[in-house]
């Protein structure tokens, strides 16, 4: 469906969507089943209300999440991967494996690169 490189492709829309800092925290949270707004929120450590409300508003827009409103008082509303957040989250979980796995390796390197910049107004 067109060139992700190019800014108007809708392609690329929805990989903003899916790659979003949120949006990898909660599918990968939802990985294992379904769960309610404050258990992701207390699981996605940093996350405002704010910010999990539009990410989750978003991915059930895109399709990746299905909200579910249980009739109670008060309602109960729960969040579940679909079939296509289900797909997205393969990849994505392992991603985020890779990059558990990997955060010695790339702190190190950051220590690295940061301890070789020359200092502010040398030379």
């Amino acid at each position: 469906m067109g060139d992700a490189f190019h800014r108007d492709c809708p392609a690329r829309m929805v990989l903003d969507h899916v790659a979003g800092r949120w949006a990898v925290l909660v599918l990968t949270a939802l990985r294992d089943g379904p769960l309610r707004f404050h258990q992701l929120r207390t699981k996605i450590e940093g996350v405002s209300e704010k910010m999990l409300s539009q990410t989750l508003r978003t991915l059930v827009r895109d399709g990746f999440v299905r909200r579910t409103v249980t009739p109670s008082t008060p309602p109960q509303v729960s969040y579940a991967l679909t079939g296509l957040g289900e797909g997205v989250t393969e990849s994505l979980r392992s991603l985020f494996d890779w990059v558990r796995d990997h955060a010695g390796d790339i702190l190190a390197a950051q220590d690295s690169y940061d301890r070789e910049l020359p200092t502010a107004g040398a030379g």
